[in-house]
């Protein structure tokens, strides 16, 4: 045994000059193999983490270990999205439009106010003249008032023809939104834009928030076999919508679905829904022209019809709505006593509130941290607040949150509308 061991005679008879460099360079070889070792592992792994978000193209092009080693840190936070709002009112809701674009205002998202046909054109004016007027929405530039309005008939078509309109303006503008959310004057916020944005930066831009259904009861007797008429497609003063003496039978072409007339769609379905590459949005609105109560059926049947997206609906519209047991027409007018369940519902928005309601101004108070005639403070707002000084008529980053109370909320409901036992299985459902 101990001759396997012995230093050979050769080896031994060395000059003692080579010794000391011939040790010295194989001490340096192993360190450099074990160091080249571990860094190749440590990269692999990175190329695994990253391939998500590189190309195939990218990786090829990485062929020394310091190129991975040069990988950028994941990003801290996510981007905020843009949203795209369209807020539409009636007759005496021009105070109303601005009080709801007050609540909702932040430098990063871009708003269509549409008063319909029925308001009268000093209405229009004045509440274009306080946009063109407000230092921050005049510089900015972000909120545009619909010059020619339309005539909305209720239960009638013309609701999607105004909501398809303001899109269509959002898009000819070339405006930046990931989500196209529609309300009106008797809606409200109930979180912040900052809570709102900085929850939704988490999200996949792709989810379609739309209540639906296509177990439709009894609307299929009364709202999908009668054939109506809109004289607001084709008249100047509003009337109510009248009624075919023939009915038809249910669509055998494609399935129906109802359900809220509100909601927050992507910037994907809602340009298919314009442009229409596909036939199928125009059929839709060729068939939904003659329906009763459309804004509650063509973009559900739509979606849920379309294979590119029908897996992209999250079946909620973020919305706080009471309804009688069993349902009426129309939703119970929310008051004060209402306020606990609008907090516990972690919904962004609720409907419908009657006109300057002491509730409304609760929700500024407690909610939004909103001042009368103000915009809702939010990470943009710079200024002091000292002496009743309104804190946004400095504007900082727009980039920049400050989400609250309200953003844990609204969290909770995300959670549960995309847990795995509840996403898939009420999604676009045939029943």
């Amino acid at each position: 045994m101990k001759k396997l061991f012995q230093i050979p005679v050769a080896l031994a008879s060395m000059e003692r000059k080579w010794l000391v460099p011939l040790i010295a360079s194989s001490f340096i070889s192993i360190t450099l193999f074990l160091a080249a070792t571990v860094s190749l592992g440590a990269s692999s792994q990175r190329t695994r983490v990253w391939g998500f978000l590189t190309s195939d193209s990218d990786a090829s092009r990485a062929t020394y270990v310091e190129d991975y080693l040069v990988q950028p840190p994941p990003p801290s936070m996510p981007a905020p999205p843009r949203l795209g709002y369209v807020i539409q009112g009636t007759k005496g809701d021009g105070l109303r439009l601005r009080r709801v674009l007050q609540a909702l205002y932040h430098p990063r998202n871009h708003y269509v106010l549409h008063l319909d046909l029925e308001a009268p054109a000093r209405e229009r004016v004045e509440l274009a003249r306080s946009i063109r007027t407000d230092p921050t929405l005049s510089e900015v530039g972000n909120v545009h008032v619909v010059g020619k309005a339309n005539l909305v008939t209720y239960r009638g078509p013309t609701m999607v023809a105004a909501t398809l309109h303001a899109a269509a303006i959002l898009i000819k503008q070339k405006a930046d939104f990931d989500w196209f959310i529609n309300l009106s004057a008797s809606d409200y916020p109930l979180i912040t834009q900052d809570d709102l944005l900085h929850v939704l930066s988490y999200l996949p831009r792709d989810l379609n928030f739309i209540e639906h259904t296509s177990n439709i009861g009894w609307k299929e007797f009364q709202r999908a076999k009668p054939i109506i008429v809109d004289p607001g497609l084709y008249m100047n003063k509003k009337s109510d919508i009248f009624w075919a003496t023939q009915r038809r039978p249910v669509p055998t072409a494609f399935r129906l679905f109802t359900g809220s007339a509100w909601f927050a769609l992507t910037r994907a379905f809602v340009e298919y829904t314009v442009v229409g590459w596909d036939n199928l949005p125009r059929i839709m609105l060729m068939y939904y022209t003659n329906f009763v109560s459309s804004p509650e059926g063509y973009f559900h049947t739509l979606i849920c019809n379309a294979p590119e997206f029908r897996n992209t609906t999250v079946n909620h519209d973020l919305h706080y709505i009471a309804w009688d047991n069993p349902p009426k027409q129309h939703p119970l007018t929310l008051t004060m006593t209402q306020l606990g369940n609008m907090t516990t519902s972690g919904a962004a928005f609720a409907r419908k509130f009657p006109r300057d309601d002491p509730v409304l101004d609760k929700i500024d108070e407690e909610y939004l941290g909103r001042a009368p005639d103000r915009f809702t403070p939010g990470g943009w707002c710079l200024g002091p607040t000292e002496d009743g000084q309104d804190p946004c008529a400095v504007r900082g980053d727009i980039n920049v949150l400050k989400p609250g109370p309200g953003a844990k909320r609204f969290e909770s409901l995300i959670l549960r509308l995309l847990s795995p036992s509840r996403f898939r299985k009420y999604q676009c459902v045939i029943s």
